[in-house]
């Protein structure tokens, strides 16, 4: 009984925030700033009304999930030879070149921005969605090769020399055979990929001229205040995509995590 009286506390203090935010979207500004309720007491859906015709706004998610995927999709094809080569083969350097890797992941986005910045507006990519993309590289190939190497080495060498003897070419043995058994991997790198490059605010806005959905959220400021009710609803549909990529990966992430490899 104690256990599920903890574990119900838990849920609530976890779930009480998102339902905060769920709450404000759907209250004006007065409300929010004068009254106190666990529930609107004049609820609207002018909020959403905002974004949902705003072409920024819209424009706005569209940008951002551009960049997140193609993010994902260049950090999996990175990384998944390189962990392959890391759980695989022994070389002159590899630890100290895993390691430094690695530290890539530990810098402060900021050590970054001035440098690619001055890179993009060279070779005619800023204001694109290649430019966050390719930025965000380079924290999340290193995090996707750390996640990939070790589900890798936990698939016996045996099978790539048996994948070998019976006439399998590497691309083939690699596609065919290799990639569904690290399937696991995949969709927890996938998912850890997907949710760094969606957060991050830094190289959204320095590398364009405000067009991702969190650089536009910080404008919600106004001579009038902060509009609480239209920035909470853009955090609420900011939710969606996250939960969407958790709800189709939730199995790999449940098995990633019981295998230690999380």
């Amino acid at each position: 009984m104690s256990r599920r009286v903890i574990l119900t506390a838990y849920l609530v203090f976890l779930m009480l925030p998102i339902y905060w935010l769920i709450n404000m979207s759907f209250k004006d500004n007065t409300e929010i700033t004068n009254t106190m309720s666990l529930f609107p007491l004049h609820p609207t859906l002018k909020n959403y009304g905002e974004i949902f015709t705003n072409v920024t706004w819209y424009r706005g998610f569209q940008f951002s999930l551009t960049y997140v995927v193609l993010n994902t999709l260049i950090s999996l094809a990175v990384a998944l030879p390189a962990a392959y080569a890391f759980s695989r083969y022994r070389f002159l350097g590899d630890k100290h070149l895993f390691f430094w890797l690695l530290t890539n992941r530990m810098a402060p986005p900021a050590v970054f921005a001035l440098p690619f910045f001055n890179l993009y507006s060279a070779v005619g990519l800023f204001d694109t969605s290649w430019a966050v993309a390719l930025a965000h590289c380079i924290f999340n190939v290193p995090l996707a090769v750390w996640i990939l190497e070790g589900f890798m080495s936990g698939v016996p060498r045996e099978i790539d020399e048996t994948a070998y003897l019976d006439g399998y070419s590497f691309p083939r043995f690699f596609v065919r055979i290799f990639i569904p058994l690290i399937a696991n991997g995949i969709g927890v790198a996938a998912f850890f990929c997907f949710m760094f490059s969606w957060v991050e605010l830094l190289f959204s806005r320095t590398l364009t001229n405000n067009q991702s959905i969190s650089s536009i959220m910080t404008r919600t400021v106004s001579a009038a205040g902060i509009d609480w009710g239209l920035l909470a609803a853009a955090g609420v549909l900011t939710l969606i995509p996250g939960a969407l990529v958790i709800w189709f990966v939730r199995d790999y992430i449940a098995k990633g995590f019981a295998l230690g490899r999380v």
